[in-house]
């Protein structure tokens, strides 16, 4: 669990600063043109929060010798409610078709998830000594 968790994020952290870094250059015109610019914006300030939230989750999870369940089912909640809300919003800011509008929310749900079962595990942690792998970090 700990490095899946630590690659989608790091992954989804590229992910965010490349879609961020052509959305401001690459695409501002076509973006300003359609309006589209502040939902192109938010899906890529969405994946960065969400990347990071992964590599936050491989550190706690890190710290167990075995991932519990709020661990694996966060991870992924975050995983598919960030290429959900993300995903849709930024092919909405592209192509303009609305009903993608209509799928984000379902990704928002799934983000949501993934943050109150972060915190269900994060609340069953018992105050123990690290893990011996953590130690190597």
């Amino acid at each position: 669990m700990m490095r899946f968790s630590m690659i989608a994020g790091a992954v989804l952290g590229a992910v965010s600063v490349a879609g961020g870094a052509f959305g401001a250059h690459g695409l501002k015109d076509t973006l300003d043109a359609t309006g589209q610019a502040a939902n192109w914006e938010t899906a890529a300030r969405y994946c960065m929060y969400h990347a990071l939230a992964l590599l936050a989750l491989g550190q706690l999870a890190g710290r167990r010798p075995v991932a519990s369940w709020p661990f694996t089912a966060a991870a992924w909640c975050f995983l598919g409610g960030t290429l959900i809300f993300s995903g849709c919003l930024a092919a909405l800011a592209l192509s303009g078709v609305k009903i993608l509008g209509a799928i984000v929310p379902i990704g928002g749900v799934l983000l949501i998830a993934g943050w109150l079962l972060m915190a269900l595990a994060a609340a069953a942690e018992r105050e123990s000594p690290p893990h011996p792998r953590s130690e190597r970090l």
